[in-house]
Parts: structure tokens; sequence; C-alpha cells
């Protein structure tokens, strides 16, 4: 389940960066990690009003939210991809649990 979305945020992200002429080296991936939590943390901090809501909506701001959320997700699939990490094989040692199993209930 993992794998599957790492590869369709990687084609998603291959897309872009063909476009936009960006080259991935394996720095650029931890770095765009990064580049996402501080966007997340910024539409964290507009939501709790620890920062300007520049005219944004409650709504707005919620939705900033889970999309700098989703941002993150992907960068880390991403990051993992690249690394050949098994993200999977990973949750079940650190977290007690079978993500495959989550996905079923």
């Amino acid at each position: 389940m993992l794998r599957r979305l790492a590869d369709q945020f990687e084609t998603s992200s291959s897309v872009h960066v063909a476009a936009n002429n960006i080259e991935r080296d394996a720095d650029w991936f931890l770095l765009k990690l990064q580049e996402e939590m501080g966007e997340l943390t910024q539409a964290w901090n507009r939501l709790t009003g620890r920062g300007r809501a520049k005219g944004r909506s409650a709504e707005d701001m919620q939705r900033d939210l889970a999309d700098e959320t989703a941002d993150v997700l992907g960068h880390l699939l991403l990051f993992a991809r690249h690394n050949d990490l098994d993200l999977a094989a990973a949750i079940e040692r650190k977290w007690l649990f079978r993500p495959a199993e989550v996905a079923k209930s």
C-alpha cells in the first residue's frame, strides 16, 4: 500500500520537476521535505492564531493545513522511495502494528 502510494507521488513529482527544470539529487529529497514541514508549520501557526491570517478564512486555513500535510506525506514517501526504505517494515518494527491490517479495518 505505501509503496504504491509512493509510486503515485513519484509519477506526479517527476512530471512537476521535468516541467520546471528541477534536478533532484540525493539532498533534494530531504531538503524538500524540510521545506514542506516549514509550510505545514506556517499553516498551523495561521490556523491557531500564532501567525497572520493574510485574509484567509478559517475554512481556507483548515484546507491549507490539510494540503500542507499532504505535501509532507508525499515528500516523506518520495524520500523513503529514493532511499529504498521499507516503511511498512519500519512501521511494524517501530509502531508494533501492520499498516496493511489497519487499512483493511
